[in-house]
């Protein structure tokens, strides 16, 4: 009794230190995944989870995002994830998402699931028109969204319509413009075959160097009153705090780089900006809602936070992941260049046994078409023998007759005729007999000539029968094609040496090579940087020939705007703030600027990316 009473205390004792749980569904752009949590978790507990599965190192661009009462919201790293305003009912849901954007998508983005998960997030954005995008650059942009997806262009299975259940442009662009989707696939598929030889991770970077060049890339837009109470919306982004019109999302009124604000203090609703400059005026704006002040406070502190961190040398950790990045794209690049190499010596092959196949396709013919003429050479000689020997009785038959007038002529000759006219009549008779005995000689003679003539004839037929018969049996005995076994091409010498043993692959990197590899990576950028004005060409090609086929009743404000700006020579007003932040960098004694011109800028010119060493901005909250 005892021991059942102390196994009963014992198993209710382990069932209350079992931690209490509860489920959590994490949508990424691409994926759904539930875990189990235990109540006292916090947000990092979870945050963390998430990253370890999905193998993201770079996990400060990214958070936990939720939706309360329409208003955006983000997991905060310290506190209980259940302490948050979420849904009470399991299970939780959150969204896996990029919270803050680089300034340069190329430098800073460096593992491939980053490069992925920002892609997809960006795409979204552009194609729900959450960020303007001119119809020409949207034409690229789904051109190289095509290339990630399809792979290299090849015409035989990349068939017309391959494209039409896919979503590539905005809806916007496509009701701008009468062009059917026939039109519109035709144009991106144009750019799409000359994307020839570029990998998934390669596709998604060009894309986002594109993109990360649009005027609202990595915006976050809030509605703001100034002391006045005029109407305004505040932009957050990398750069800055951008200060815009409600109708114009495209161009700021004013910008406030984060180099350029002392301090930003938030007290209640209202949050006031102090810029370095004194002789700048602070500007104090305030919104209507608690929350919204609370995501403006953050999304501040972690845009300056990265706007500092990017102007350090790269902590261990990033560096550690540079240079595994560099080793895996090393590694890449000579597994391609090997699958490369193997593709080309499987087209020899192919054309080689094509080659081989068409060859004894036409002996084949030839072999038949020879059958064909001896056969008709055999009936030939059998017609020909057949009339030769009819001509040969018909000759005998007319010699014989010609022997039976001659010895009817005699028999008349013979007979004595008393009477003249009897006589006559006889000679008359002679005279004809005579006259049909030499007609029947040349007609025997003409026959026996015809007879000689068809042997001859006859023993050509055979002759060539005799010739059709020796060339068969050459064609016959001439020796077959071995098969054709490609000696692979021995590698170039200054390609490193590696061996590939089932699935697993060993590669012996020297200094030589990395060496050679750094200058081949310089050598693209400067490849890169040639093509930049072709692209740009293409890009106004294309829009020139869509330009005729536009609807100007469906134009909306953000594309009008973006043409005034186009007509007015203008660049974004990303480029300006950078510019701006260069020029007073460069008058300032107290910092030191280090400016850098991104190889982006070839599409959209102005875009610099500045490396300084700068003030921290002091962020406080009354």
């Amino acid at each position: 009794m005892a021991g059942a009473i102390a196994s009963r205390m014992s198993f209710s004792s382990l069932k209350r230190k079992q931690p209490k749980t509860f489920t959590v569904r994490i949508v990424t752009m691409d994926a759904e995944m539930e875990f189990n949590c235990e109540m006292k978790w916090k947000g990092k507990d979870l945050f963390d989870l998430v990253c370890r599965t999905l193998g993201l190192r770079e996990t400060w661009f990214f958070g936990l995002q939720y939706t309360i009462k329409d208003t955006v919201a983000w997991l905060k790293m310290d506190k209980k994830v259940l302490d948050h305003d979420v849904s009470k009912e399991e299970p939780v849901t959150f969204h896996f998402l990029a919270k803050f954007y680089p300034e340069n998508a190329e430098e800073e983005l460096v593992q491939e699931i980053t490069q992925h998960l920002f892609f997809l997030q960006v795409k979204k954005q552009i194609l729900d028109e959450k960020v303007y995008c001119p119809p020409e650059a949207s034409v690229l942009l789904a051109s190289y969204a095509v290339q990630a997806k399809y792979g290299d262009y090849d015409p035989s299975v990349h068939k017309r319509g391959f494209l039409a259940q896919e979503e590539l442009l905005p809806k916007r662009v496509i009701n701008l413009y009468q062009m059917t989707p026939e039109m519109w696939e035709e144009r991106i598929t144009a750019w799409y075959a000359e994307h020839r030889g570029r990998a998934r991770d390669e596709a998604e970077m060009e894309y986002l160097k594109i993109a990360q060049d649009l005027e609202m890339y990595g915006v976050n837009y809030f509605a703001i009153r100034n002391k006045k109470g005029t109407e305004l919306l505040l932009g957050v982004d990398a750069l800055g705090l951008h200060i815009y019109d409600p109708e114009n999302r495209l161009t700021p009124k004013i910008s406030f780089p984060w180099n350029e604000i002392r301090n930003i203090s938030y007290s209640d609703k209202e949050f006031t900006i102090k810029p370095l400059d004194k002789k700048i005026d602070v500007f104090k704006f305030n919104s209507s809602k608690l929350r919204v002040n609370k995501l403006i406070l953050q999304l501040c502190i972690g845009n300056h936070d990265l706007f500092m961190r990017r102007r350090k040398a790269d902590s261990l950790e990033v560096q550690q992941m540079k240079a595994q990045a560099r080793e895996e794209k090393a590694r890449k690049q000579m597994e391609r260049q090997r699958l490369a190499r193997e593709k080309q010596m499987r087209e020899e092959a192919e054309r080689t046994r094509d080659e081989l196949e068409r060859r004894l396709l036409q002996m084949k013919e030839e072999a038949a078409m020879a059958n064909e003429a001896l056969m008709r050479s055999e009936e030939t000689a059998d017609l020909l023998a057949e009339k030769a020997q009819i001509t040969e009785e018909e000759a005998k038959l007319l010699a014989q007759k010609a022997a039976e007038a001659e010895q009817e002529m005699q028999r008349i000759k013979a007979t004595a005729i008393r009477t003249e006219e009897e006589k006559r009549l006889m000679e008359q008779k002679v005279l004809e007999a005579e006259v049909l005995a030499l007609k029947m000689a040349e007609e025997s003679e003409r026959r026996a000539k015809e007879a000689d003539q068809l042997k001859q004839d006859l023993q050509e037929a055979r002759e060539a029968e005799r010739r059709a018969k020796q060339k068969l049996m050459e064609i016959a005995t001439k020796p077959t094609y071995p098969p054709v076994n490609p000696i692979p091409a021995p590698l170039p010498p200054d390609i490193p040496s590696f061996n590939i043993i089932g699935d697993s692959l060993s590669f012996d990197f020297k200094d030589t090579d990395m060496k050679r590899l750094s200058m081949e990576i310089e050598k693209e950028k400067v490849e890169y940087m040639e093509k930049s004005k072709h692209l740009q060409e293409q890009l106004n090609e294309l829009k020139t020939e869509i330009e005729a086929l536009k609807l100007k009743e469906r134009e909306t404000a953000l594309d009008i705007l973006h043409n005034e700006n186009s007509d007015r020579g203008g660049t974004s007003s990303k480029h300006n703030t950078i510019k701006k932040v260069s020029e007073s960098l460069a008058s300032s004694p107290r910092q030191k600027t280090y400016l850098h011109l991104s190889p982006q800028s070839r599409l959209f010119p102005g875009i610099l990316s500045v490396v300084m060493v700068l003030p921290p901005v002091i962020l406080t909250h009354a």
